[in-house]
Protein backbone atom coordinates (compact mmCIF):
# COMPACT_ATOMS: atom_id res chain seq x y z
CA UNK A 1 0.00 0.00 0.00
CA UNK A 2 1.31 3.40 -1.00
CA UNK A 3 2.01 6.10 1.87
CA UNK A 4 -1.21 8.06 -0.04
CA UNK A 5 -3.60 4.61 0.58
CA UNK A 6 -2.00 4.55 4.16
CA UNK A 7 -3.06 7.35 4.93
CA UNK A 8 -6.64 8.01 3.58
CA UNK A 9 -7.24 4.54 5.18
CA UNK A 10 -6.08 6.24 8.45
CA UNK A 11 -8.70 9.12 7.59
CA UNK A 12 -11.64 6.95 7.16
CA UNK A 13 -11.00 5.39 9.99
CA UNK A 14 -10.96 8.11 12.37
CA UNK A 15 -14.07 9.10 11.02
CA UNK A 16 -15.80 6.35 11.71
CA UNK A 17 -14.33 6.27 15.58
CA UNK A 18 -14.66 9.93 16.23
CA UNK A 19 -18.76 9.37 15.63
CA UNK A 20 -18.16 6.41 18.25
CA UNK A 21 -16.63 8.38 20.23
CA UNK A 22 -18.98 11.34 20.20
CA UNK A 23 -21.85 9.23 21.75
CA UNK A 24 -19.22 7.44 24.41
CA UNK A 25 -20.02 7.98 27.79
CA UNK A 26 -17.67 10.34 29.43
CA UNK A 27 -16.93 7.48 32.20
CA UNK A 28 -16.01 5.01 28.76
CA UNK A 29 -13.63 7.87 27.91
CA UNK A 30 -12.49 8.81 31.38
CA UNK A 31 -11.44 4.90 31.79
CA UNK A 32 -9.19 4.77 28.38
CA UNK A 33 -7.18 7.67 29.99
CA UNK A 34 -6.57 6.33 33.45
CA UNK A 35 -5.52 2.88 31.81
CA UNK A 36 -3.02 5.05 29.21
CA UNK A 37 -1.98 6.03 32.17
CA UNK A 38 -1.43 2.73 33.94
CA UNK A 39 0.13 1.45 30.92
CA UNK A 40 2.84 4.42 30.51
CA UNK A 41 3.65 3.70 34.05
CA UNK A 42 4.50 -0.24 33.21
CA UNK A 43 5.79 0.55 30.32
CA UNK A 44 8.65 2.53 31.57
CA UNK A 45 11.74 0.42 30.99
CA UNK A 46 10.46 -0.07 27.04
CA UNK A 47 10.05 4.38 26.89
CA UNK A 48 13.34 4.58 28.50
CA UNK A 49 14.92 2.21 26.36
CA UNK A 50 13.65 3.90 22.95
CA UNK A 51 14.59 7.26 24.22
CA UNK A 52 17.68 6.50 24.90
CA UNK A 53 18.08 5.38 21.07
CA UNK A 54 16.29 8.56 20.35
CA UNK A 55 18.54 10.70 22.28
CA UNK A 56 22.21 8.60 20.92
CA UNK A 57 20.98 9.10 17.09
CA UNK A 58 20.04 12.96 18.04
CA UNK A 59 23.64 13.50 19.47
CA UNK A 60 25.09 11.75 16.28
CA UNK A 61 23.24 13.94 14.09
CA UNK A 62 24.51 17.29 16.14
CA UNK A 63 21.49 18.38 17.42
CA UNK A 64 20.84 21.27 19.77
CA UNK A 65 21.24 20.76 23.58
CA UNK A 66 18.00 22.76 23.69
CA UNK A 67 16.23 20.24 21.42
CA UNK A 68 17.32 17.46 22.89
CA UNK A 69 16.81 18.53 26.20
CA UNK A 70 12.70 19.16 25.12
CA UNK A 71 13.13 14.70 23.41
CA UNK A 72 14.71 13.70 26.84
CA UNK A 73 12.89 11.22 29.01
CA UNK A 74 13.79 9.68 32.60
CA UNK A 75 11.80 7.97 35.19
CA UNK A 76 10.32 11.93 36.73
CA UNK A 77 9.36 12.54 33.07
CA UNK A 78 7.39 9.41 32.71
CA UNK A 79 5.91 10.10 36.24
CA UNK A 80 5.20 13.39 35.45
CA UNK A 81 3.42 12.04 31.72
CA UNK A 82 1.48 9.33 33.55
CA UNK A 83 0.16 12.26 36.54
CA UNK A 84 -0.49 14.30 33.65
CA UNK A 85 -3.04 11.55 32.35
CA UNK A 86 -4.89 11.01 35.54
CA UNK A 87 -5.28 14.84 36.15
CA UNK A 88 -7.44 15.29 32.66
CA UNK A 89 -9.19 11.97 33.32
CA UNK A 90 -10.63 14.03 36.54
CA UNK A 91 -11.11 17.04 34.36
CA UNK A 92 -15.43 18.17 34.22
CA UNK A 93 -16.70 16.18 30.74
CA UNK A 94 -16.73 18.99 28.34
CA UNK A 95 -19.09 17.19 26.38
CA UNK A 96 -23.45 17.78 25.90
CA UNK A 97 -23.34 20.40 28.15
CA UNK A 98 -25.62 23.06 28.23
CA UNK A 99 -23.42 26.70 27.49
CA UNK A 100 -26.78 28.52 27.22
CA UNK A 101 -30.33 27.91 26.79
CA UNK A 102 -33.06 30.62 25.80
CA UNK A 103 -36.69 31.01 24.62
CA UNK A 104 -37.85 33.37 21.82
CA UNK A 105 -41.55 34.87 21.73
CA UNK A 106 -42.64 31.93 19.43
CA UNK A 107 -42.17 29.58 22.13
CA UNK A 108 -38.81 28.01 20.29
CA UNK A 109 -36.54 26.88 23.10
CA UNK A 110 -32.58 26.74 21.81
CA UNK A 111 -29.93 25.45 23.39
CA UNK A 112 -26.55 25.85 22.50
CA UNK A 113 -24.64 22.40 23.51
CA UNK A 114 -20.90 21.52 23.38
CA UNK A 115 -20.09 18.89 21.11
CA UNK A 116 -16.57 17.92 19.39
CA UNK A 117 -14.81 18.98 16.82
CA UNK A 118 -14.33 15.55 14.92
CA UNK A 119 -10.92 14.33 13.88
CA UNK A 120 -7.85 15.91 14.90
CA UNK A 121 -4.27 15.84 13.28
CA UNK A 122 -1.35 16.88 15.44
CA UNK A 123 2.11 17.66 13.77
CA UNK A 124 4.83 18.06 16.47
CA UNK A 125 8.42 17.98 16.85
CA UNK A 126 10.88 16.76 19.72
CA UNK A 127 8.46 16.47 22.86
CA UNK A 128 7.57 12.66 23.07
CA UNK A 129 5.05 13.54 25.84
CA UNK A 130 2.86 15.16 23.30
CA UNK A 131 1.72 11.94 21.88
CA UNK A 132 -0.02 11.09 25.80
CA UNK A 133 -1.06 14.40 26.54
CA UNK A 134 -2.39 15.02 22.75
CA UNK A 135 -4.23 11.60 22.68
CA UNK A 136 -5.73 12.08 26.40
CA UNK A 137 -7.09 15.45 25.48
CA UNK A 138 -8.72 14.31 22.33
CA UNK A 139 -10.21 11.00 24.51
CA UNK A 140 -11.63 13.46 26.47
CA UNK A 141 -13.36 15.85 24.64
CA UNK A 142 -14.59 12.75 22.27
CA UNK A 143 -12.09 13.61 19.17
CA UNK A 144 -10.54 11.12 17.33
CA UNK A 145 -6.57 12.01 16.68
CA UNK A 146 -4.20 10.92 14.30
CA UNK A 147 -0.70 11.82 15.51
CA UNK A 148 2.25 12.56 13.72
CA UNK A 149 5.75 13.12 15.74
CA UNK A 150 9.05 14.09 15.09
CA UNK A 151 11.45 11.54 13.30
CA UNK A 152 13.97 12.41 15.67
CA UNK A 153 11.88 11.03 18.81
CA UNK A 154 9.88 8.61 16.62
CA UNK A 155 11.06 5.30 18.75
CA UNK A 156 9.99 7.18 22.26
CA UNK A 157 6.89 8.34 20.57
CA UNK A 158 6.04 4.79 19.55
CA UNK A 159 6.54 3.54 22.64
CA UNK A 160 4.38 5.97 24.75
CA UNK A 161 1.78 5.31 21.82
CA UNK A 162 1.68 1.57 22.10
CA UNK A 163 0.46 2.30 25.95
CA UNK A 164 -1.79 5.11 25.13
CA UNK A 165 -3.35 2.24 22.52
CA UNK A 166 -3.50 -0.44 25.32
CA UNK A 167 -5.97 2.07 27.31
CA UNK A 168 -8.08 3.05 24.72
CA UNK A 169 -8.65 -0.89 23.82
CA UNK A 170 -8.81 -1.44 27.91
CA UNK A 171 -12.11 0.65 27.35
CA UNK A 172 -13.48 -0.79 24.51
CA UNK A 173 -12.87 1.98 22.25
CA UNK A 174 -12.80 2.00 19.07
CA UNK A 175 -8.72 1.28 18.15
CA UNK A 176 -8.44 3.85 15.32
CA UNK A 177 -10.40 6.62 17.90
CA UNK A 178 -5.72 6.95 18.42
CA UNK A 179 -3.64 6.35 15.49
CA UNK A 180 0.28 7.36 14.95
CA UNK A 181 1.78 8.13 11.79
CA UNK A 182 4.93 5.78 12.06
CA UNK A 183 6.74 6.92 9.29
CA UNK A 184 10.05 9.60 8.85
CA UNK A 185 8.39 10.53 5.52
CA UNK A 186 7.86 13.85 5.09
CA UNK A 187 4.95 13.39 2.35
CA UNK A 188 2.88 12.52 5.63
CA UNK A 189 2.65 16.07 6.53
CA UNK A 190 1.70 17.04 3.04
CA UNK A 191 -1.16 14.65 3.41
CA UNK A 192 -2.18 15.45 7.15
CA UNK A 193 -2.31 19.28 5.65
CA UNK A 194 -4.53 18.37 2.49
CA UNK A 195 -7.48 17.20 4.96
CA UNK A 196 -7.00 13.34 3.96
CA UNK A 197 -10.53 13.68 1.87
CA UNK A 198 -11.91 15.92 4.02
CA UNK A 199 -11.92 13.45 6.95
CA UNK A 200 -9.63 15.64 9.39
CA UNK A 201 -11.14 18.80 10.84
CA UNK A 202 -8.40 20.81 12.30
CA UNK A 203 -4.71 20.84 12.36
CA UNK A 204 -2.82 21.52 15.00
CA UNK A 205 1.05 22.07 14.96
CA UNK A 206 3.26 21.83 17.85
CA UNK A 207 7.34 22.66 17.25
CA UNK A 208 9.41 25.66 15.73
CA UNK A 209 8.91 28.27 13.64
CA UNK A 210 9.76 26.05 10.58
CA UNK A 211 7.12 23.56 10.93
CA UNK A 212 4.10 26.06 12.42
CA UNK A 213 5.11 28.27 9.19
CA UNK A 214 4.48 25.51 6.71
CA UNK A 215 1.45 24.34 8.43
CA UNK A 216 -0.33 27.81 8.40
CA UNK A 217 0.74 28.18 5.20
CA UNK A 218 -0.06 24.55 3.23
CA UNK A 219 -2.84 23.64 5.54
CA UNK A 220 -6.36 23.24 3.86
CA UNK A 221 -8.04 22.69 7.08
CA UNK A 222 -8.57 25.14 10.09
CA UNK A 223 -5.01 25.53 11.99
CA UNK A 224 -4.78 25.91 16.09
CA UNK A 225 -1.12 26.68 16.28
CA UNK A 226 1.56 29.78 17.85
CA UNK A 227 4.81 30.84 15.92
CA UNK A 228 6.72 31.67 18.46
CA UNK A 229 6.60 32.07 22.23
CA UNK A 230 8.20 35.44 22.42
CA UNK A 231 7.79 36.62 25.91
CA UNK A 232 8.81 39.82 27.64
CA UNK A 233 8.75 40.13 31.73
CA UNK A 234 8.59 43.61 32.44
CA UNK A 235 10.08 44.90 35.79
CA UNK A 236 8.00 48.31 36.44
CA UNK A 237 8.91 51.04 38.82
CA UNK A 238 6.92 49.78 41.71
CA UNK A 239 8.62 46.51 41.53
CA UNK A 240 9.71 44.75 44.53
CA UNK A 241 13.64 43.55 44.04
CA UNK A 242 13.43 40.71 45.23
CA UNK A 243 10.34 39.40 43.65
CA UNK A 244 11.54 40.81 40.32
CA UNK A 245 14.61 39.32 40.59
CA UNK A 246 13.24 35.53 41.67
CA UNK A 247 10.68 35.79 38.80
CA UNK A 248 12.80 37.20 35.96
CA UNK A 249 15.54 34.27 37.15
CA UNK A 250 12.59 31.60 36.81
CA UNK A 251 11.09 33.18 33.79
CA UNK A 252 14.35 32.62 31.86
CA UNK A 253 16.04 29.89 33.68
CA UNK A 254 13.44 27.13 35.09
CA UNK A 255 13.34 25.65 31.13
CA UNK A 256 15.29 27.64 28.50
CA UNK A 257 13.59 24.96 25.43
CA UNK A 258 10.19 25.49 26.31
CA UNK A 259 7.77 28.33 24.61
CA UNK A 260 7.03 29.84 28.04
CA UNK A 261 10.73 30.99 28.92
CA UNK A 262 11.31 34.90 28.90
CA UNK A 263 13.46 36.04 26.10
CA UNK A 264 13.48 39.97 27.04
CA UNK A 265 13.77 41.69 30.15
CA UNK A 266 12.14 45.04 30.16
CA UNK A 267 13.13 47.34 33.40
CA UNK A 268 12.02 50.96 33.75
CA UNK A 269 15.10 53.37 33.90
CA UNK A 270 14.04 54.88 37.45
CA UNK A 271 15.05 51.74 39.25
CA UNK A 272 17.49 49.92 36.59
CA UNK A 273 20.08 51.39 38.51
CA UNK A 274 19.60 49.96 41.61
CA UNK A 275 17.19 46.75 40.34
CA UNK A 276 18.74 45.44 37.25
CA UNK A 277 22.40 44.80 38.87
CA UNK A 278 20.46 42.72 41.55
CA UNK A 279 18.41 40.78 38.92
CA UNK A 280 21.76 40.25 36.94
CA UNK A 281 23.23 38.79 39.70
CA UNK A 282 21.03 35.57 39.74
CA UNK A 283 20.81 35.34 36.38
CA UNK A 284 24.70 34.85 35.44
CA UNK A 285 24.87 33.04 38.51
CA UNK A 286 22.84 30.40 36.65
CA UNK A 287 25.30 30.74 33.60
CA UNK A 288 22.36 33.13 31.26
CA UNK A 289 24.25 35.69 28.82
CA UNK A 290 22.72 38.84 28.93
CA UNK A 291 22.61 41.03 25.52
CA UNK A 292 20.82 44.78 26.45
CA UNK A 293 20.74 47.89 25.07
CA UNK A 294 22.88 51.04 26.05
CA UNK A 295 21.65 51.87 28.75
CA UNK A 296 21.65 48.55 29.92
CA UNK A 297 24.82 47.91 29.38
CA UNK A 298 26.24 50.79 31.16
CA UNK A 299 24.55 49.63 34.30
CA UNK A 300 26.27 46.44 34.40
CA UNK A 301 29.36 45.28 32.53
CA UNK A 302 28.21 41.85 32.69
CA UNK A 303 25.64 42.80 30.15
CA UNK A 304 27.17 42.74 26.65
CA UNK A 305 25.53 45.04 23.51
CA UNK A 306 22.62 43.60 21.78
CA UNK A 307 22.55 43.75 18.62
CA UNK A 308 19.12 44.51 16.27
CA UNK A 309 18.27 40.77 15.70
CA UNK A 310 18.33 40.07 19.00
CA UNK A 311 14.68 42.12 19.78
CA UNK A 312 11.91 39.52 18.85
CA UNK A 313 14.31 36.79 18.66
CA UNK A 314 13.43 33.07 20.68
CA UNK A 315 16.68 31.90 21.69
CA UNK A 316 15.87 28.80 23.09
CA UNK A 317 18.66 29.00 25.22
CA UNK A 318 20.75 30.32 28.96
CA UNK A 319 20.29 33.87 26.65
CA UNK A 320 18.14 36.80 27.57
CA UNK A 321 17.65 40.20 25.60
CA UNK A 322 17.76 43.62 28.21
CA UNK A 323 16.06 46.92 27.54
CA UNK A 324 16.15 50.03 29.33
CA UNK A 325 12.31 51.31 28.71
CA UNK A 326 11.50 54.77 29.77
CA UNK A 327 7.57 53.97 31.34
CA UNK A 328 5.04 51.55 30.79
CA UNK A 329 3.89 52.70 27.76
CA UNK A 330 7.55 52.28 26.30
CA UNK A 331 7.46 48.76 27.58
CA UNK A 332 3.84 47.97 26.21
CA UNK A 333 5.06 49.63 22.65
CA UNK A 334 7.79 47.30 22.56
CA UNK A 335 5.85 43.99 23.24
CA UNK A 336 3.42 45.35 20.47
CA UNK A 337 6.64 45.58 18.34
CA UNK A 338 8.71 42.47 18.94
CA UNK A 339 6.18 40.15 20.83
CA UNK A 340 4.19 37.16 19.41
CA UNK A 341 1.45 37.28 21.73
CA UNK A 342 1.89 34.52 23.29
CA UNK A 343 3.22 35.52 27.16
CA UNK A 344 4.33 38.66 28.79
CA UNK A 345 4.34 39.31 32.76
CA UNK A 346 4.70 43.09 34.88
CA UNK A 347 6.42 42.73 38.22
CA UNK A 348 4.56 45.73 39.98
CA UNK A 349 3.16 46.81 43.17
CA UNK A 350 0.86 49.34 41.57
CA UNK A 351 -2.35 47.82 40.57
CA UNK A 352 -3.36 50.63 38.12
CA UNK A 353 -0.43 50.09 36.19
CA UNK A 354 -0.59 46.02 36.47
CA UNK A 355 -4.02 46.78 35.06
CA UNK A 356 -3.12 48.68 31.85
CA UNK A 357 -0.70 46.43 31.57
CA UNK A 358 -3.11 43.53 31.13
CA UNK A 359 -5.60 45.43 29.41
CA UNK A 360 -2.98 46.94 26.58
CA UNK A 361 -0.81 43.13 26.03
CA UNK A 362 -2.36 41.80 23.34
CA UNK A 363 -1.38 38.51 24.33
CA UNK A 364 -2.65 35.08 24.97
CA UNK A 365 -1.43 35.08 28.59
CA UNK A 366 -0.65 38.52 30.17
CA UNK A 367 0.71 37.77 34.12
CA UNK A 368 1.32 39.92 37.08
CA UNK A 369 3.68 39.08 39.59
CA UNK A 370 4.28 36.16 38.32
CA UNK A 371 6.81 33.84 36.05
CA UNK A 372 6.03 33.52 32.40
CA UNK A 373 6.78 29.86 32.52
CA UNK A 374 3.05 29.13 33.90
CA UNK A 375 2.01 28.99 30.56
CA UNK A 376 0.91 25.75 30.71
CA UNK A 377 -2.75 23.62 30.33
CA UNK A 378 -1.27 21.90 33.47
CA UNK A 379 -0.93 24.99 35.42
CA UNK A 380 -4.19 26.37 34.30
CA UNK A 381 -5.83 23.70 35.93
CA UNK A 382 -6.35 22.26 32.56
CA UNK A 383 -4.66 18.67 33.34
CA UNK A 384 -2.39 19.07 30.23
CA UNK A 385 -2.55 21.19 27.19
CA UNK A 386 -1.92 20.76 23.29
CA UNK A 387 -0.17 23.83 22.98
CA UNK A 388 -0.87 27.76 23.61
CA UNK A 389 -2.91 29.22 20.79
CA UNK A 390 -1.94 32.55 20.03
CA UNK A 391 -4.59 33.16 17.49
CA UNK A 392 -7.92 35.32 18.75
CA UNK A 393 -10.28 32.49 17.15
CA UNK A 394 -12.24 30.05 18.94
CA UNK A 395 -9.48 29.54 21.18
CA UNK A 396 -6.98 31.25 22.71
CA UNK A 397 -4.37 30.45 25.44
CA UNK A 398 -3.71 26.94 26.71
CA UNK A 399 -5.56 24.85 24.18
CA UNK A 400 -6.87 21.95 26.81
CA UNK A 401 -9.84 19.44 26.63
CA UNK A 402 -12.59 22.07 26.89
CA UNK A 403 -10.80 24.26 23.46
CA UNK A 404 -10.90 20.84 21.82
CA UNK A 405 -14.67 21.67 21.26
CA UNK A 406 -17.31 23.34 19.21
CA UNK A 407 -21.05 23.83 19.35
CA UNK A 408 -24.27 23.04 17.96
CA UNK A 409 -27.36 25.01 18.59
CA UNK A 410 -30.53 21.89 19.24
CA UNK A 411 -33.59 23.65 18.94
CA UNK A 412 -37.51 22.51 20.36
CA UNK A 413 -40.83 23.61 19.40
CA UNK A 414 -44.15 22.74 19.17
CA UNK A 415 -45.34 22.69 15.51
CA UNK A 416 -43.85 26.22 15.03
CA UNK A 417 -43.79 27.50 11.40
CA UNK A 418 -42.24 30.72 9.99
CA UNK A 419 -44.41 33.33 8.33
CA UNK A 420 -43.87 34.55 4.97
Amino acid sequence: MTLKAEMMKMGQAASWASRVLAQASADQRTLAIVEAAKAITHAKAEILAANQHDIKRAAQTNLSPAFIDRMRMDDEGIAAMATALQQIAKQPDPLHQELAVWQRPNGLRIRKVSVPLGVIGIIYESRPNVTADAAALCLRSGNAVILRGGSDALQTSKAIFAAVQSGVLAAGLPKHSVQMVDTPDREAVGLLLQGLDQNLDLVIPRGGKSLVARVQQDAKVPVFSHLEGICHVYVHAAANVQMASQIVLNSKMRRVGVCGAAECLLIDASCAADMLPKIVDGLAEAGCELRGDPRATELDTRIQAANEDDWGREFLAPILAVRVVDDIKMAIDHIAQYGSNHTDSIISEDPDAARQFQAQVDSAIVLHNASTQFADGGEFGFGGEIGIATGKLHARGPVGAAQLTSYRYQVDGNGQVRAR
